[in-house]
């Protein structure tokens, strides 16, 4: 799946900790993670991706998948999700 569909909102999280809740609950088709982040802030997303075997594509900079996500600031990961991910609301 391209990265433009991360764009999406309806079909992607951004964040560490909104990605790692989607790979662990089954719901992410594919995670991308940014180089320049803190190894421990994404270490569980990696982790749960290998385990799952889930895709895994690093991205060069957090400011650049911030862009890809189509938001104005960094982000360290950010997932695809099969459908629009719950909101716990």
């Amino acid at each position: 799946m391209p990265a433009e569909a991360l764009r999406n909102l309806k079909r992607r999280v951004v964040g560490a900790k909104e990605t790692l809740k989607q790979v662990t609950a089954g719901r992410a088709m594919e995670v991308y993670v940014a180089r320049n982040t803190d190894s421990k802030v994404v270490a569980a997303i990696i982790a749960e991706c290998e385990q799952r075997h889930l895709p895994l594509y690093y991205v060069e900079t957090m400011q650049a998948l911030g862009e890809m996500c189509g938001i104005e600031v960094s982000a360290a990961a950010a997932a695809l999700t099969q459908s629009e991910p719950d909101s716990g609301h």
